[in-house]
């Protein structure tokens, strides 16, 4: 802001330019002296240069003042408190199936936006899976980072097919936490369930182990399950078949119960194909838990004082609007 300090000399210019042509056109008259002492006798100089230098000074004033300046530092402790929260989010293709609108992954994804509202001060991270895992986004504060990651999430985000949920949770505890705070942190699964032999359950045991909790969101038909449209190369939709039979999806919620019973406080959420809010699921059952410190620094705080500047401006600028540059006649 105080860039706008150099519009300073170019208006003192433009003013004594003014000045300059106004002589000009004055001098062109001084052959009739007598019109010359009649136009000259009203005007005040004094008065007209006194209105230009308050209205220099007032909007100098209040560039100063849009920059806030401040003074008067005090030193505080700031303190951040919060968890550490890993989504874990199924991208194999059976999240294409559209039982949820418009499909299970971009129902969950919405999801995860809307929890991402509601945190405040927690870590998040994000893991994609299906054949194989991948750290999307490690722990971050920075939840516009992760929701850029988030947004960029797809069914081709891993290199190969199936689902792995085992092997997911097993790159939470290798990858995305580390080995302190233990009992701070959060695994929210978010998954359809069906799994080829990753052995989930085990995987669950290994997380209570480490003392990270579960919390386990189901999607999808239970009973009939549904039938998954893939794009294929040009973009179009059409239902997945395997040797000529069409592929269904079901929601495997007996699995995810076992799971979520291995850890301390774990929790299953059924959604099957209903809406579900994520946001409120976070703050019932993680931001109310137990939070750790996860940042303390030392920071100086200074006033504010714009305020004085602001105010001499105003004076300043109201005393070269009420100035008259015209002199009072006496009768």
């Amino acid at each position: 802001m105080l860039h706008l300090l150099w519009l300073l000399p170019f208006l003192l210019a433009v003013f004594m330019m003014d000045g300059q042509r106004r002589k000009a056109l004055l001098s062109r008259l001084a052959a009739v002296p007598e019109l010359l002492k009649r136009m000259t006798e009203c005007v005040n100089l004094a008065a007209r240069r006194w209105k230009k230098a308050l209205a220099l000074l007032g909007l100098a004033f209040l560039i100063v003042g849009l920059a806030r300046p401040s003074w008067n530092p005090t030193r505080r402790d700031l303190r951040r408190r919060g968890r550490d929260v890993v989504f874990v989010l199924d991208v194999s293709k059976s999240m294409l199936a559209d039982d949820l609108k418009p499909s299970r992954l971009e129902r969950a994804k919405l999801a995860i936006e809307d929890c991402l509202d509601v945190m405040d001060g927690d870590r998040a991270g994000l893991v994609v899976f299906a054949g194989t895992s991948l750290v999307k986004c490690p722990l971050t504060m920075d939840y516009g980072f992760f929701r850029m990651m988030l947004d960029d999430v797809d069914v081709n985000s891993v290199s190969r097919g199936g689902t792995m949920i085992g092997d997911a949770l097993r790159k939470v505890m290798d990858e995305a936490f580390d080995d302190q705070e233990k009992q701070f942190k959060d695994v929210v699964l978010i998954t359809d369930g069906e799994d080829q032999g990753s052995f989930p359950v085990e995987a669950a045991e290994k997380l209570a182990e480490r003392g990270m909790r579960l919390i386990a969101v189901g999607l999808g038909d239970e009973s009939a399950g549904t039938s998954i449209m893939a794009p294929d190369e040009d973009g179009r939709r059409h239902i997945v078949k395997y040797k000529g039979e069409v592929v269904r999806s079901k929601l495997d919620s007996e699995t995810l119960r076992q799971m979520v019973a291995k850890t301390r406080d774990g929790r299953y959420l059924p959604v099957a194909t209903s809406d579900f809010d994520l946001g409120g699921v976070y703050m019932s059952l993680i931001a109310s838990e137990e939070k750790r410190d996860l940042e303390e620094k030392s920071v100086e705080i200074y006033e504010e004082k714009f305020q004085i500047f602001l105010g001499a401006a105003f004076v300043l600028l109201a005393g070269a609007e009420l100035i008259g540059d015209r002199r009072r006649k006496l009768n």
